[in-house]
């Protein structure tokens, strides 16, 4: 928090946070600091748990093994940044690898297609789907990273929920934090940020002390980035915009989608 102050101070925040955007670690490794705070921070595990691509999807998997009909015929689309160290280190293969290697291992039917682009990039033919077949989509702290009317004309950020809406999914699901960092001026975003990460980091007090190394990298690599965005940079360049869950409520009804009783 108090690096992303001193860089909204200095206006120095897109430089920083490129900076830290560069020093990402490769995907390995991003990977392992996930799962760190992924085991330390009830939030996160919570998050991934219930809808994160990689862990979901092998629930999946293994709950339709056992399917007294048999297993159904699996295709997932993974899609990514292309700029992003993620992708450029192998995430979606490392992905998509994992979840074909455990699917053979269920006796399932299994494939696995990455789309290494920005969520603003993706059109209809870059999802790979077949006719008939059942479609569900999961936006695991994704659409938070598209701008809206806020910020361009063109607001990706409803295109591709509208988007996915024509493809008449039987499931979506979102996965957000719920907070104000889009459209709220400084002060309040500040409080928000400040607020949110509070509680985050007194809950991973009491898994593990503030100094341990573990504990700092996973909270360098997997949060600081995010934070002097948030604080720092303004227009275009503040990516990490998001919002409470009234507000994409509305959204997804405006698109035409209905939540579920």
């Amino acid at each position: 928090m108090l690096e992303g102050l001193r860089a909204r101070l200095e206006s120095s925040g897109s430089i920083i946070y490129k900076a830290l955007k560069c020093e990402q670690p490769t995907s390995k490794d991003l990977m392992s600091y996930m799962h760190i705070l992924y085991q330390i921070c009830p939030y996160w595990k919570f998050a991934y748990t219930s809808a994160n691509a990689g862990t979901q999807w092998l629930l999946l998997i293994h709950a339709l093994a056992s399917r007294p009909s048999g297993p159904p015929f699996i295709r997932v689309t993974g899609v990514d940044d292309s700029q992003s160290f993620h992708v450029r280190g192998g995430g979606l293969n490392i992905v998509g690898k994992r979840l074909s290697e455990y699917a053979k291992s269920c006796g399932v039917p299994f494939e696995f297609h990455s789309a290494a682009m920005s969520g603003c990039e993706v059109e209809l033919e870059n999802l790979v789907l077949q006719p008939e077949e059942a479609l569900v989509v999961n936006f695991p702290f994704i659409l938070h990273h598209m701008p809206d009317e806020s910020v361009s004309i063109e607001n990706h950020r409803d295109r591709l929920i509208r988007l996915v809406k024509s493809l008449s999914p039987k499931v979506v699901t979102l996965v957000e934090q719920e907070s104000n960092t889009n459209t709220s001026p400084f002060f309040q975003r500040f409080v928000e940020t400040l607020s949110y990460y509070t509680a985050m980091f007194k809950s991973i007090d009491v898994t593990l002390p503030r100094d341990d190394k573990q504990r700092i990298s996973a909270e360098q690599h997997c949060v600081a980035r995010d934070v002097v965005n948030m604080i720092a940079c303004e227009g275009a360049e503040r990516v990490e915009r998001h919002e409470f869950l009234g507000k994409w409520r509305s959204r997804f009804s405006m698109a035409g989608f209905a939540p579920c009783l």
